[in-house]
């Protein structure tokens, strides 16, 4: 990989670029700590705070409303400031976000850090695809990999280690949400080097661009990635609001329910860098997109009609599937475009519909629970959205670009 990019790009040092990936891996180790250490404390957070349930589950929702209004903007602001300046600004304002968020000044510095980190993750979630593809076009299938394991294992990891932290520990939630911001820190130390070297490569490649104007809005294939990221986003966000309590019903008890949803997020973890590799050496992605489904489908019926002896067996489909539909849609942003401004705006407006459904899944799933008093019939659902996936997805990974003006031959 770097012998590409060098070859490539003749007056990069190996060193350089070598400091460019461990930069995207640090960029990349933000994105879901912040928001995965919450779920185990949320308990500790309402008594301590003294708030609703429907109130804590806002530190929850909060910074996926953010990423879903402020996606679309950030293309725009990367054009006029840099994207490497734009996510050197992000992870400063995350660390600020963090650091508010932990303050013990009441509930207004809880909810203004909430909306401030979800506010920063957003801009590195929808502009580090596009930076891989403009610094790694050889290589997107493996920095993807690279860039979505490295997301998601600190993101399980926060998950475990969040009560130990505020218990075993003795830090308080504070404590448990805090500890972030020394990694949100580390991250500037390590990402600033790179923003004026980049910046300066930025511009030499985006004045050797001829950019197509496309209305995205207006894409058909736009759309799809966009409805298959977005669905994607939804069913994994719902089950990590619900999959405990879906099991309890079905008579596991709260600990190893909770053990199962830690399976869920492990399983995903090896095809979150195996599956981009594959997906960035096939011309289409139609067999990935039906392994998707039928690993998803067959993990969420499972889970409504199959044995209870089985349930692990549905848990790790289910979590292998999700990772499937993770990477598809996080490649689909740079395989469906011809430059990296086409992979910011497919990955704003992706992301923008992505969280919107993300953040409305898991309060429908609940509510409908609570009309139907049962969580099978609400697990379809899930079914529906898995067949929705399999329409959209055969859209998505259509060998073109979403111009729509020529086929992507690789």
């Amino acid at each position: 990989m770097i012998n590409q990019h060098i070859r490539s790009n003749p007056g990069v040092r190996k060193s350089a670029v070598w400091m460019i990936i461990v930069g995207i891996i640090f960029i990349a180790v933000n994105l879901r700590a912040p928001l995965t250490s919450v779920g185990p404390l949320v308990g500790f957070i309402r008594d301590d705070m003294h708030i609703s349930n429907t109130m804590a589950g806002m530190i929850t929702t909060l910074p996926l409303l953010s990423f879903a209004f402020f996606s679309p903007m950030v293309p725009k602001l990367a054009r006029k400031f840099g994207v490497e300046v734009m996510i050197m600004t992000s992870i400063i304002f995350l660390t600020i976000g963090i650091i508010l968020r932990s303050l013990s000044g009441g509930v207004a510095p809880l909810y203004i850090g909430t909306a401030v980190l979800g506010l920063a993750i957003s801009v590195s979630n929808v502009l580090l695809p596009s930076l891989i593809k403009q610094e790694f076009p050889t290589r997107i299938g493996l920095m993807i990999g690279v860039y979505s394991i490295s997301m998601n294992l600190l993101g399980a990891i926060a998950s475990g280690i969040s009560v130990p932290i505020a218990i075993g520990l003795g830090f308080g939630w504070q404590g448990g949400l805090g500890i972030w911001g020394m990694l949100s820190f580390l991250s500037i130390l390590f990402w600033f080097p790179q923003v004026k070297h980049l910046n300066t490569e930025t511009a030499t490649v985006q004045n050797k661009v001829v950019d197509s104007q496309v209305n995205l809005w207006r894409s058909p294939l736009a759309w799809q990635v966009t409805l298959f990221m977005g669905l994607q986003s939804m069913v994994f966000y719902i089950l990590i609001a619900w999959l405990p309590e879906i099991l309890q019903q079905q008579g596991i008890s709260s600990d190893k329910s909770g053990w199962l949803l830690s399976v869920m997020q492990l399983a995903l973890l090896p095809f979150t860098f195996i599956v981009p590799i594959i997906a960035g050496r096939m011309k289409s992605q139609h067999s990935l997109v039906i392994i998707t489904t039928v690993l998803l489908l067959s993990g969420t019926l499972g889970l409504i009609y199959g044995s209870s002896s089985l349930i692990v067996w549905w848990i790790v489909m289910i979590g292998i599937g999700g990772g499937f539909a993770f990477s598809l849609a996080m490649m689909f942003f740079g395989l469906r475009t011809e430059n990296a401004r086409q992979a910011a705006e497919l990955s704003g407006m992706a992301q923008s519909v992505g969280y919107l459904l993300a953040a409305i899944g898991p309060t429908l799933f609940g509510y409908l629970h609570d009309v139907t008093n049962s969580w099978n019939t609400t697990l379809f659902i899930l079914v529906g959205a898995s067949l929705l996936l399999f329409v959209f997805g055969l859209g998505a990974a259509r060998n073109q670009y979403v111009g729509n003006v020529k086929s992507n031959n690789k």
